[in-house]
């Protein structure tokens, strides 16, 4: 299923991303670099969000909702959840 149109990405391949480690995505934006893109309305950062954390879940990881390396400021965050005008 295509999650994100602008960039043309599946659920399959933000799942591809999500590997356990510490330098698994924790955060759409760290998806968005690890698939070698940025977003572009945002509108897709939630189900991307919503992928990784049943996606973690499942691999028995518990997801969180902040960086804990500091490498991605919660601002990128939500200027990929939030839509542009």
């Amino acid at each position: 299923m295509i999650v994100c149109s602008c960039n043309i990405l599946s659920d399959g391949d933000v799942k591809a991303c999500l590997k356990p480690g510490p330098d698994c995505p924790r955060t759409p934006a760290q998806v968005y670099r690890c698939l070698g893109c940025s977003p572009n309305c945002g509108r897709c950062a939630r189900t991307i969000r919503a992928i990784m954390d049943q996606a973690l879940t499942a691999a028995g990881v518990e997801p969180i909702a902040t960086c804990q390396r500091g490498c991605c400021p919660t601002t990128l965050e939500k200027a990929a959840a939030e839509p542009t005008l």
